[in-house]
């Protein structure tokens, strides 16, 4: 059986693991090992707060919510609660003669999965009869992607986006992403629990995989501490992302940030950032109108690299002197992605997320003469016109300055972008890349040899799953974790095309783009999703995932720093020497709401300062300072420079 295992696997991974008893190990790190994963016992995952496989948490599936209404299921689908049609739906299944390939190790054996988790790893394992045998021979078995980083409901001027739950967790599937993480953005004038509960009905009728959800905070006020609260302790959410642009709509200050970075931490939640210079943005928008520039090449002109560079800085810096974890959405540009990777060497808790667009493409085409075409790339931060910036952020995410991938998938058809046809702010924000992002990044860093197999599990789902606190129940293959699977070709070729993708918009950002290795099987939840091409799903199948707070992965190091952080006065007598006399203290400014969780003890009032701009002349006679005593007059000797004398002209 060796034999024919190596042959069948292409040269560039003929020898891994190879002539040896023992699996291949990475030591250190974010890539430890976990020792015994994979004896054959169950792991427990009550903790986690999922009642099992196949039975919705907390009670809150629903038939329909205050969402848009689900598109009808194409051809090749189901229909909710139905099972699709031609779709092999053993609850056991036995994969034989695959690679696993988890984050630390890889290794041959086989894999028992049974009502939708793993039972068994393994040779000669003892599975029931009747078990459906998949031939892996050749292939990788990897963990399910988890694309942390998607937003299939975003409300933008009373739109929506055009792939919604149904559409964006089968095109997800389609690549190899078996869970997604989406952002709950509140509508002005909605509380955060409101819209936690709308995207979770819509989500719960719709979806085709297991799914989880951060929440966005729009609009920072006191009463929000509550519902932070709440979204921690009874919903599940343990990630909450600040905007630091979209100045007067979601843009955050710089005090407020403090303040929640501090609640988060003591939450032991995961602060997120959108990091870009909203103030000079504005600014930058207003000069490009004035001069008449209103296509999207104003987009990127309007949105320098240096301003998404100067904002990541300024979001570590603060969440440093908050002690709490920092991970930073959407990094595209070379600069921002250098001022994490060198907070990373200095010890700093942060985590950067590049996405399928800045990894895949440049900006090069905001200036193409087809405006719709141009339009698709509009994202913010925008796409890097650099035509380097992909390879070097794919370096950087290769050797772990970088750690996780997302696709910020949130997609609108040419019509809705064209409500900005004649003013590029209007243009809806957002790019494709929940079906591209597993292909896109191995193509981009395995392919040219940047990162090994064990690296590309790692970007793609292992570290997402300890960050956000889901590991490893996913991002593992190992007994007692969910069933979710990939069979994975490296020698299988896919041309990237919009005449091909699952989406419902015209155009593909990665048009044409050739990619050298292509999931060939997918499993959710236990079940064959993706066969020999064919995608078939069932729509409302998908699961919420609830994530506890203080994630290991994240938190030991701050709570460590916790400890080393308390600040002690130094021990003195009481200064009973001379005290310059002066008119008046250094104005106290009294902390606002928004200036301090936890404000300091009052200092003494500075006393009133006579304002010397108002007149001190008064009609009556009388003075406004009539009451200070008056001082003995002084007669000047020899002033300084000398006397003067005014009768002489010489």
């Amino acid at each position: 059986m060796a034999g024919r295992q190596e042959e069948a696997l292409p040269a560039c991974f003929a020898g891994l693991g190879a002539g040896s008893p023992r699996p291949r190990q990475k030591r250190g790190g974010m890539f430890c090992s976990v020792e015994d994963a994979f004896e054959n016992k169950t792991l427990d995952f009550p903790s986690l707060g999922d009642p099992g496989p196949g039975t919705p948490s907390s009670g809150h599936r629903r038939a329909s919510g205050p969402g848009p209404e689900p598109a009808a299921p194409p051809e090749g689908s189901a229909a909710p609660g139905e099972p699709p049609a031609g779709c092999a739906q053993s609850d056991q299944l036995l994969i034989k003669g695959g690679r696993i390939v988890n984050d630390d190790q890889s290794f041959y054996a086989d894999i028992y999965v049974e009502d939708g988790s793993i039972k068994q790893i393994g040779e000669n394992l003892s599975v029931p009869e009747g078990a459906k045998v998949i031939d892996a021979y050749g292939q990788l078995v990897l963990p399910g992607g988890i694309d942390v980083h998607t937003r299939l409901q975003m409300p933008v001027m009373g739109m929506t986006s055009a792939d919604g739950f149904y559409q964006g967790t089968r095109a997800a599937l389609a690549g190899g992403t078996t869970m997604i993480i989406d952002h709950v953005c509140a509508d002005a004038g909605t509380s955060l629990l409101a819209a936690y509960e709308q995207w979770r009905g819509s989500a719960d009728s719709q979806a085709c995989c297991d799914y989880s959800l951060h929440v966005d905070i729009p609009r920072w006020h006191e009463s929000l501490k509550e519902e932070l609260e709440a979204l921690v302790k009874d919903k599940g959410v343990n990630s909450f992302l600040v905007f630091m642009a979209y100045k007067d709509k979601l843009q955050c200050t710089d005090a407020q940030m403090y303040e929640i970075f501090c609640l988060l931490r003591d939450l032991g939640a995961v602060a997120q950032v959108h990091a870009e210079n909203g103030d000079i943005i504005d600014e930058e928008q207003k000069r490009l109108l004035e001069l008449g520039i209103t296509g999207p090449e104003g987009h990127v002109l309007s949105r320098p690299e240096e301003v998404e560079a100067e904002a990541v800085y300024r979001a570590i810096t603060i969440a440093k002197q908050a002690n709490c974890p920092l991970y930073v959405t959407k990094v595209m540009s070379r600069g921002a992605a250098d001022v994490l990777a060198q907070a990373k060497r200095k010890g700093t808790v942060v985590y950067g997320e590049p996405i399928t667009a800045s990894l895949g493409t440049d900006g090069s085409h905001y200036w193409s003469k087809n405006w719709a075409k141009a339009a698709a790339f509009v994202t913010s931060p925008p796409i890097s016109p650099d035509p380097t910036t992909p390879e070097h952020l794919a370096s950087l995410l290769s050797c772990g300055d970088l750690q996780v991938t997302g696709s910020a998938h949130c997609t609108f058809s040419t019509a809705q972008k064209a409500v900005g046809k004649d003013n590029f702010t209007l243009i809806p924000e957002g790019t494709n890349g929940i079906e591209e992002r597993m292909l896109i990044i191995w193509e981009k860093c395995v392919v040219p040899g940047k990162m090994d197999e064990n690296d590309f599990v790692a970007v793609t789902s292992t570290n997402a799953a300890k960050i956000f606190n889901c590991y490893p129940r996913k991002g593992r293959v190992a007994v007692g974790a969910d069933a979710d699977l990939v069979l994975w070709n490296p020698k299988a070729t896919k041309i990237i095309s919009a005449k091909t993708h699952h989406l419902n918009v015209e155009y593909n950002i990665f048009e044409g783009t050739e990619c050298h290795g292509a999931p060939t099987l997918v499993i959710s939840q236990g079940k064959v999703v993706l066969e020999d091409g064919n995608l078939l799903v069932t729509q409302g199948s998908g699961r919420f995932i609830p994530r506890k707070t203080f994630p290991d992965f994240v938190y030991k190091r701050i709570k460590a720093r916790n400890r080393l952080a308390e600040v002690h006065g130094v021990p003195r007598g009481l200064y009973d020497g001379p005290v310059h006399d002066v008119l008046a203290n250094t104005k106290a400014v009294a902390p606002t709401p928004a200036s301090r969780i936890t404000p300091c003890v009052a200092k003494a009032q500075a006393p009133p300062v006579r304002n010397l701009h108002q007149s001190g002349f008064s009609l009556s006679g009388s003075q406004a300072d009539d009451h200070i005593a008056r001082r003995t007059a002084q007669k000047i000797i020899a002033p300084p420079g000398g006397r003067s004398n005014i009768t002489s002209l010489s």
